[in-house]
């Protein structure tokens, strides 16, 4: 064989070789996700492999080629793509860019590598092209979820506070103001209560793309904070961005009613508090408390308003986290006393019952009222510890009174919302009562209209339950709630009491005669037992006497006493029972 016939040979097996390896190059390319692009760099050889046409209907056979790609993307990524196609420019060896292309409406990523020779002199480039669009997508679902509260397109709180932290950073350096609005739908529950969550979210949603749109300025930013409160952060306040300015555009908006898609028209009113950096606070986690503490204040002022916070109001938060620090103190050690205020019936003045009134002794032993702590404690959930204990003392006390005098009467133990609404309230008192051998109706429950609120139903359930065991039942308060006659008839009660407000001016104000009056003759016409609080003069007694009450409570025939000072009450009453 002749060395040409030997060099052709050697040729053929080769460029066979090679095409086996470019073969299986191809078929390893046509198999994997996406297209590829290559280019020999010192041949200028440029060939495409892959899902190719997967992203284009063209070819690219020479570096001309390559611009139709850049043509092919949105402007907004074309720019860096360019760049990342021509990287052997910049030296580098790898990169990647991510663009939409136009015609197809599809996210994809371009991957590059470059490989250079011993001199650092580029000779491949490999473009890995790929669909990367669900990827996008879920990375864009996921970073709205990040920033963006679902429901209503607001922020969401924690970007809320992450971009308040910066307003107040800035407004450090510029010693500019920010603005905190706290905005609270008022008696929300009562939309979820009588038409369902669903059309609840639907309503925050309506009002939540209000606020965006009203929000739609520079230096203003909104928030879904929860449930059915919002909030509003503006930057270096001034015009049409004030919290004024946005609470009476708030308030024109609401002059008309938000239609459902249910096809009912709801109306709304907002309660809002307002606090300002630095002037409230310069943490903007204390900004945002702030602003919540002064719609509570706005709410309990009869809702539908707007207050700013100011020193007294700090004063006064600052007081009650100081109370409720104390209250937690006084529950662990258990620094209750319990007093306990006589009933007489109205025609004898013959004892009826007490009252047990719970009192808070410090650790100056200073008496504290119910007025002062019970509010403090049902907010923080305490009630429920200090109720149990007044109910487990009074009728402790009453078993071992019962017993040294002899003779019955009633025993009345106020009850919270609360404790009421616990599933194991009736067995808890059943329990107490048997552990004492205390007859059930011996012993009165006192609960107020707030009791009745939430779930009528159930609670008048509950009482028909505790009646069935001869539990009584006593509505106190009357006339200061929503005192709906039409609820009344329904409520399984014994006894009604009428507020000490009525009593107070009873004598000197003749409309509140005319509603004494009715209110006891409904009582009478009900089958109700009734009592007046707050009696303090014989001529109210005597009024009272005369007009059908049953029972008088107050200061003119008995002050709450202690136990030992009550024990001589009891004496002189077993003495006028001997005498009779």
């Amino acid at each position: 064989m002749s060395e040409l016939e030997y060099q052709l040979d050697l040729l053929k097996a080769m460029n066979q070789k090679l095409t086996e390896k470019e073969r299986m190059y191809q078929a390893v390319c046509e198999s994997a996700d996406g297209a590829f692009l290559y280019f020999s760099l010192d041949k200028t050889r440029i060939c495409t492999l892959g899902q190719w046409k997967d992203f284009f209907d063209f070819d690219v056979r020479n570096g001309a080629d390559v611009q139709r790609i850049l043509d092919e993307v949105d402007e907004s990524g074309a720019a860096e793509l360019q760049r990342v196609l021509y990287l052997e420019k910049t030296g580098n060896e790898t990169d990647a860019a991510d663009c939409q292309l136009k015609t197809r409406r599809i996210w994809v990523r371009f991957r590059v590598r470059v490989f250079y020779d011993s001199d650092r002199r580029p000779v491949d480039k490999v473009i890995h092209i790929t669909n990367i669009t669900k990827q996008r997508y879920k990375d864009d679902e996921l970073l709205y979820m990040a920033y963006y509260d679902s429901l209503t397109g607001l922020y969401n709180r924690n970007y809320f506070v992450r971009l308040l932290g910066e307003y107040i950073r800035n407004a450090e350096e510029s010693n500019s103001i920010v603005s905190i609005m706290n905005i609270d739908i008022d008696e929300f529950n009562k939309v979820n209560d009588g038409m369902g969550i669903v059309m609840g979210d639907e309503l925050v949603q309506q009002f939540g793309l209000f606020l965006k749109d009203l929000c739609q300025q520079d230096n203003m930013i909104a928030c879904h904070l929860h449930r059915d409160v919002f909030c509003i952060a503006i930057y270096d306040p001034a015009g049409r961005r004030t919290a004024e300015y946005i609470y009476n555009a708030i308030r024109d908006r609401l002059k008309e009613p938000f239609r459902l898609s249910n096809g009912f028209d709801i109306s709304i009113t907002v309660s809002v508090g307002v606090a300002e950096y630095p002037e409230a606070s310069r943490s903007a986690l204390e900004l945002i408390n702030y602003a919540e503490l002064v719609v509570f204040r706005v709410k309990s002022a009869g809702r539908n308003g707007i207050q700013y916070f100011n020193a007294p109001i700090l004063n006064d938060y600052m007081d009650s986290v100081e109370l409720e620090n104390r209250l937690k103190e006084a529950v662990a050690n258990k620094d209750f006393v319990l007093y306990y205020q006589p009933q007489y019936y109205t025609g004898n003045r013959r004892l009826r019952g007490v009252e047990a009134l719970v009192r808070w002794r410090d650790s100056d032993g200073e008496l504290i009222g119910p007025g002062t702590f019970i509010p403090v404690a049902e907010k923080n959930g305490s009630i429920i510890t200090i109720g149990k204990w007044v109910v487990e003392e009074s009728i402790r006390q009453y078993a071992e009174w019962r017993r040294q005098f002899g003779f019955p009467f009633i025993m009345s133990i106020n009850i919270s919302a609360l404790q009421y609404k616990k599933e194991n309230f009736v067995n808890f008192l059943l329990g107490v009562l048997d552990r004492y051998q205390v007859k059930p109706s011996e012993v009165e429950l006192e609960i107020t209209e707030s009791v009745l609120i939430d779930d009528f139903g159930t609670v008048t359930e509950k009482l028909k339950v505790l009646r069935g065991y001869g539990i009584r039942i006593s509505l106190d308060d009357f006339g200061t709630g929503f005192s709906s006659l039409s609820y009344l008839k329904k409520l399984p009660i014994d006894t009604l009491k009428i507020d000490k407000s009525f009593i107070d001016t009873v004598m000197t104000d003749a409309s509140t005669r005319v509603i004494t009056e009715s209110i006891l003759n409904m009582v009478k016409a009900l089958g109700f037992e009734s009592i007046a609080e707050g009696v303090q003069e014989e001529q109210q007694y005597k009024y009272l006497h005369a007009i059908g009450c049953d029972v008088i409570q107050g200061y003119l025939f008995g002050r709450p006493l202690p136990p030992k000072e009550l024990e001589k009450v009891f004496a002189g009453n077993q003495q006028a029972q001997a005498d009779r």
